[in-house]
């Protein structure tokens, strides 16, 4: 499940994506309704992960330290949640055995969580936010 750490940066990235300009965290928090304090701390946990660029002060905020081509769904939510499989022992970055495993190689379960883990991870991994905002642009044309 998608916590509301990673939905908020999804929400507060894919907002800065549409912008080359400096956006204080007062509105970016007010625009896609995000408590600031916890926005506070996300936007810091992006920056050190060099996916944010801020500047301090009054002309200061935040933007996108790469480009939105270059940022994926499966980073933000690593970077925040940790690991995107549903079980360790399926798990590319923090695999764990589990306990009361007796033979990875035939068990059913991690067979099924590991086929979950790799579509999410392709999905995840495959989607921009350069992809999202291009498709709600699109969206709006054909709508307007």
């Amino acid at each position: 499940m998608l916590t509301k750490k990673s939905k908020y940066a999804l929400k507060a990235l894919l907002y800065l994506a549409k912008s080359d300009e400096l956006i204080q965290i007062s509105e970016l928090a007010e625009k896609e309704n995000i408590p600031q304090k916890f926005l506070e701390n996300i936007l810091l946990e992006l920056r050190k992960h060099g996916l944010l660029y801020s500047k301090r002060g009054k002309e200061g905020g935040y933007k996108l330290g790469k480009d939105p081509s270059e940022i994926t769904f499966g980073q933000i939510i690593r970077i925040l949640d940790g690991p995107l499989a549903p079980i360790s022992c399926v798990s590319q970055i923090a695999y764990r055995k589990c306990d009361e495993c007796d033979d990875e190689k035939t068990c059913a379960i991690r067979k099924i969580m590991k086929m979950v883990r790799d579509e999410t991870a392709d999905i995840l991994d495959g989607t921009t936010l350069q992809d999202v905002v291009k498709t709600k642009a699109k969206k709006r044309k054909i709508l307007s």
